[in-house]
């Protein structure tokens, strides 16, 4: 089993410690985030990636995926190209780091993109990038994040639209229910999206939006058994990461019961 959590939710941790502490708990894998090695400021960003990969390899780590930062909810094109070159460049700390998976997001609503083209501009900025990531051998994974792409339908209408099997989902198990679907509708998208995931974010809490409160996994109000259970039938053979997301309490202790009720229900 490749298990891992992303990088994300340790504030007393530095990128060093986080590594070593999880190496420590059982884990094998994160996700690295765009900044940890491309911060502001940062003139080469290549170099800062292979002195991570080092750094890493030395632990026993490997990268799952990189979190890229990236918006798609774009029509104009001269912003869709200035996000595709960029995506190009993480693309390349991606292979440094020893991962051809990007977790991207779908984009930010903006007042330049009315709710009813956000379909329109994602699959047109995907469209744009698939010739790159189906050539260089690369895997977009679109999370199911925030205010426009938490609606499993939505995620297959662009994905199918795009036609292209390296780019599809980040599943994140509690952001439907962040965004305020009730039970039935999140299980109905895991259903839906699984068939297209290339990565997870296995996640658990209670409450939506305002009254959102993270758990550890199996604490929460998710049954992630169906989420497993979805992933396994669609086939999905990638890396089973968690995003850890309580706020109080000890985050190694919290990441550790998390891994234990993972493995428990894999």
């Amino acid at each position: 089993m490749k298990l891992g959590i992303i990088h994300y939710n340790f504030p007393d941790h530095s990128l060093s410690e986080f590594l070593r502490a999880i190496k420590d708990i059982g884990y094998g894998y994160s996700e690295i985030g765009w900044r940890d090695v491309w911060a502001e400021g940062t003139d080469n960003p290549e170099e800062q990636a292979e002195a991570l990969r080092k750094e890493m390899d030395d632990i026993g780590i490997q990268c799952s995926a990189v979190s890229a930062g990236n918006d798609f909810v774009l029509l104009d094109e001269k912003l869709i190209e200035e996000q595709a070159k960029r995506m190009e460049r993480i693309c390349g700390l991606a292979s440094i780091l020893g991962t051809n998976v990007l977790r991207t997001e779908g984009g930010q609503p903006k007042e330049s993109v009315p709710e009813e083209k956000w379909a329109e501009a994602m699959t047109k900025c995907l469209k744009r990038m698939a010739d790159f990531v189906e050539k260089e051998d690369y895997y977009l994974a679109v999370d199911n994040h925030g205010h426009v792409t938490n609606d499993g339908e939505l995620q297959v209408k662009v994905f199918d639209a795009v036609g292209s099997n390296h780019i599809g989902a980040n599943l994140d198990t509690m952001n439907y229910r962040w965004k305020g679907h009730d039970l039935e509708t999140v299980y109905k998208f895991w259903e839906m999206v699984a068939p297209y995931t290339l990565h997870t974010h296995f996640k658990d809490g209670v409450g939506s939006q305002k009254e959102y409160r993270g758990t550890e996994l199996g604490s929460g109000e998710l049954d992630l058994t169906k989420a497993v259970a979805a992933l396994k039938k669609a086939g999905y053979d990638g890396v089973w990461t968690i995003e850890y997301e309580k706020k109080d309490g000890d985050r190694e202790e919290g990441a550790t019961k998390s891994l234990e009720y993972l493995k428990s229900i894999l």
